[in-house]
């Protein structure tokens, strides 16, 4: 096990209380999974890439996950779409600069203050809500099961890049 049963945060208390409780907790559920995945590592490490030829590491996934939080959370729902998107230029994310200790602390502060910002466009919209998907009409539902599936399978990721690094697996 990654950590003990009683000292992951992860971990609800309960059962949840409606659908938008529901999907706000597996949306949080994958956001600490990834954040785990990448606890005590350093910054060359976390600049690891799984297989070459792909470009995924540890940094690029948090990095492309800011962009994500970014573009569907600030830019789709909130209809900011003149904001330039995150790390346009750098593959998603995923092409990484010169890595050392402020670039993972910056590049964690983007996509915590990202996850922020969700968190409270999701606690004053509804579910219900139709906002313009990229060209397409979709509900706010449909975005947090999507944001889901996006985290679930980065999180698969991100267990294989771990595993290369260190050995470590588990949750």
């Amino acid at each position: 096990m990654w950590l003990p049963h009683d000292q992951d945060p992860r971990m609800q208390e309960g059962p949840t209380k409606g659908e938008k409780a529901c999907l706000v907790g597996y949306l949080e559920h994958y956001r600490q999974t990834l954040a785990l995945k990448c606890d005590g590592l350093s910054a060359e490490q976390l600049a690891t890439r799984a297989v070459p030829p792909s470009n995924i590491s540890l940094l690029g996934l948090v990095r492309h996950m800011a962009r994500v939080e970014q573009s569907w959370f600030r830019r789709v729902i909130e209809e900011h779409m003149e904001l330039p998107r995150l790390f346009q230029d750098e593959d998603g994310g995923f092409a990484l600069p010169d890595v050392d200790d402020d670039l993972v602390r910056e590049s964690h502060d983007i996509w915590e203050s990202e996850i922020a910002y969700a968190r409270e466009v999701l606690k004053r919209t509804d579910l219900d809500t139709v906002v313009d998907a990229k060209g397409d009409p979709a509900e706010v539902r449909d975005i947090i099961v999507h944001m889901i599936e996006e985290y679930a399978r980065h999180c698969g990721h991100a267990d294989l890049v771990r595993e290369c690094i260190d050995g470590r697996t588990g949750q």
